[in-house]
């Protein structure tokens, strides 16, 4: 799997997880939209740092451990938001608006 392909699941696993997950839903449903933002980028961010500090650690070679690396660190981070993004537009958001009808 490559780092891309990774940070794509777990954008994808997130937005799923706080969507669905009784009891992450329920705290992050209580969150104005501001603040699921910044939480969801927070987590994403996290994730791409994850993968970067695991190849630095020689535990999981997923990116070089270099300016190189860094550079790839962004695609792998905007392969994430853009998963997340597209996991909520098309298997949460369709059912909270029907579930508020």
């Amino acid at each position: 799997m490559t780092p891309v392909e990774l940070a794509a699941v777990a954008g994808v696993v997130l937005s799923l997880a706080l969507a669905y997950f009784p009891g992450l839903k329920k705290w992050y449903d209580a969150k104005d939209t501001q603040t699921k933002a910044q939480i969801m980028g927070g987590l994403l961010v996290a994730v791409a740092l994850a993968v970067f500090g695991l190849s630095c650690a020689n535990l999981y070679l997923l990116v070089e451990c270099s300016v190189n690396g860094a550079k790839e660190l962004l695609s792998v981070l905007i392969a994430a938001l853009v998963a997340n993004q597209g996991a909520y537009m098309l298997m949460v958001r369709p059912f909270k608006s029907s579930a508020s009808q």
